[in-house]
């Protein structure tokens, strides 16, 4: 469903990804994040791509001692979606550190759909 990045020093920020009628969302944890800045959302035929980078701004303590936590530095994050979908259809907000991407209408007409079967003489 969707990839973990690739490298060294990357991090993957967690995500929840459902389906949500016809639509896909995705959720983002990315809190400490300027999304104007220093994230990126892209649709490349049927992936939807997440890119950032999470700057750490913070000065060395004076005694050079420090214990991290929170990873920094950059990520991506990719979502496998059904059909490509149409860049005019996905929206994304950015509220109190999560980063919802919505992909309208991307699961439209893929109901499952019964085949009967039949017998043969």
């Amino acid at each position: 469903f969707w990839n973990a990045p690739a490298g060294t020093g990357a991090f993957a920020p967690a995500a929840d990804v459902h389906r949500d009628g016809d639509n896909l969302v995705a959720r983002f944890d990315l809190p400490g994040i300027d999304p104007e800045e220093d994230v990126t959302v892209e649709v490349q035929g049927r992936r939807l791509l997440v890119r950032g980078e999470r700057k750490d701004s913070r000065d060395e303590e004076r005694d050079g001692r420090r214990v991290r936590e929170v990873r920094y530095g950059g990520f991506q994050r990719s979502v496998a979606l059904p059909v490509a979908a149409d860049p005019e259809k996905v929206s994304a907000t950015y509220d109190a550190g999560v980063l919802t991407v919505t992909v309208a209408d991307v699961y439209a007409g893929t109901a499952p759909r019964r085949i009967e079967i039949t017998k043969s003489a």
